[in-house]
């Protein structure tokens, strides 16, 4: 419990920092945001934290990073969770609701580690296990997967871009495995990747 009580405290004391992140010096914000993980990761090494700014307030969003055996831990730190002014505290990465930039392709490219995507260039092809058949697996294609196949951190990266679009849970809980493959154009059956949550949990 206490590793749980610092991270709130320290958070606590810290978050006029976070609401001001574009007037706050860089540095300065380091030594903050560094603290901060520290603490994080005195309750968990394993689990991370993302700021969202938006036009009323901020968002402090505790991740598993996908990982379902540590969920339970990020819904322990948030039940312990203080109510702090103009902050919403989540558990785990919610689904894009906005998918309006991904449909026109002004979306942002998402850099990690040297590999930028953009998820309005990326599609995907359901795929089934014989042996399992309840279980979803999806082949994602890529524009530049050949510029990146032999990088390590390409699987992550992939993966970061999906959590971030249908939310950590779904992609945990609903996706059973994932290939990664060029996108080419003798490739058939594709579905662009923003569509993935109408695979995963069907609009009625």
């Amino acid at each position: 419990m206490n590793q749980i009580t610092n991270f709130w405290n320290h958070f606590k004391e810290s978050n006029f920092v976070f609401l001001l992140l574009n007037e706050i010096p860089k540095d300065e914000l380091k030594i903050h945001f560094d603290k901060l993980i520290y603490l994080l990761h005195q309750y968990n090494k394993d689990l991370d934290l993302i700021i969202k700014n938006k036009k009323k307030g901020a968002e402090l969003i505790i991740t598993a990073n996908g990982n379902p055996y540590l969920f339970k831990e990020v819904e322990l730190l948030i039940h312990y969770a203080p109510v702090v002014e103009r902050w919403k505290i989540i558990a785990f990465l919610q689904p894009e609701t906005n998918l309006t930039n991904y449909q026109n392709g002004t979306d942002k490219p998402l850099e990690y580690y040297g590999i930028t995507l953009r998820i309005s260039e990326m599609y995907f092809i359901p795929l089934e296990n014989p042996n399992k058949p309840t279980d979803l697996g999806i082949k994602v294609l890529l524009k530049n997967y050949i510029v990146h196949k032999d990088n390590p951190r390409l699987r992550e990266a992939v993966y970061v871009h999906i959590e971030h679009l249908i939310g950590e849970k779904a992609f945990a809980n609903d996706i059973a495995f994932i290939e990664i493959g060029q996108l080419t154009n003798c490739n058939d059956d594709l579905i662009e990747l923003y569509k993935m949550s109408n695979i995963i949990t069907p609009k009625m």
